[in-house]
């Protein structure tokens, strides 16, 4: 006997929209930004317990996991602003309509990317 009731959405039939990826992606962001700024408290309280800590700390940054690490931060604290802005704009009531909600979504993808490409030429200096 064949079974004929629908199916609730689950990760094999669902299809991903631009806001879902957005809305779960601000979600990661947030606790990634939420660790990374209780690290960089601890870091600076380093500098306060000694001067090798601090000296340990930027060896590790210089490296190159440390700069892959803080250009990921980078994206991570844009894309987390630029998502914020547009919620804040949702909540104001703007935004809801399935083609607005797209471009929006968009932006903030491509807006985050675009900022951190553009700290990251700034933080060497070449502008």
């Amino acid at each position: 006997m064949e079974n004929k009731r629908p199916l609730s959405p689950h990760i094999q039939i669902y299809r991903w929209h631009v806001s879902s990826l957005v809305s779960i992606s601000h979600r990661i962001t947030g606790i990634i930004n939420i660790i990374a700024i209780t690290l960089i408290c601890l870091w600076v309280s380093l500098i306060f317990i000694s001067e090798n800590n601090h000296e340990m700390v930027n060896l590790f940054l210089s490296s190159k996991i440390g700069k892959f690490i803080i250009l990921g931060l980078t994206w991570s604290f844009s894309f987390q602003i630029l998502s914020e802005i547009r919620h804040l704009i949702m909540d104001l009531g703007y935004g809801f309509e399935l083609k607005t909600s797209k471009i929006t979504g968009l932006l903030v993808i491509f807006g985050s990317l675009i900022l951190t490409v553009i700290f990251y030429i700034i933080g060497k200096n070449l502008i």
